[in-house]
């Protein structure tokens, strides 16, 4: 029987985080991880967008994300920006055929640390990373 809900990213669904290592090229730039380039798209900043690339994980690279001058634009293009990462990300066949394999299984980026844009905390959330990445295996299907 198919699954119909995926409602964490880790264990075998790890590879839906935005932690996953899959790196990203973006204005020259190579990042680690679409945390390390969602981060870096924040601000038209040079010098922070290389600080973020540089960071050695995922969680440091949020973390400094926190404290960069927001592009005036930010609000607006968020979503869009993060739909081009994730895009980029599963152009990779290997990971791409991993995402195929969800099938048609409701994507929910469940979590405990609150966030209630991107996922799902406590049955409460927008879960704007699990409708992006079900919007993004329709493009790949």
């Amino acid at each position: 029987m198919p699954l119909t809900r995926i409602t964490k990213f880790d264990g075998a669904y790890r590879f839906l985080s935005n932690f996953y290592p899959s790196p990203i090229v973006r204005q020259n730039i190579v990042y680690p991880t679409v945390e390390h380039a969602y981060q870096a798209s924040k601000t038209l900043d040079d010098l922070d967008r290389l600080c973020i690339a540089r960071c050695g994980t995922p969680g440091k690279a949020k973390s400094i994300g926190k404290y960069v001058v927001l592009r005036d634009d930010w609000d607006g293009v968020r979503l869009q920006i993060m739909e081009e990462l994730l895009l980029t990300k599963f152009v990779d066949d290997a990971l791409r055929a991993k995402l195929l394999m969800t099938d048609k299984a409701e994507l929910i980026e469940g979590n405990e640390w609150g966030d209630r844009f991107w996922g799902v905390c406590n049955g409460k959330g927008e879960n704007h990373l699990g409708k992006l990445l079900m919007k993004v295996r329709t493009h790949y299907a």
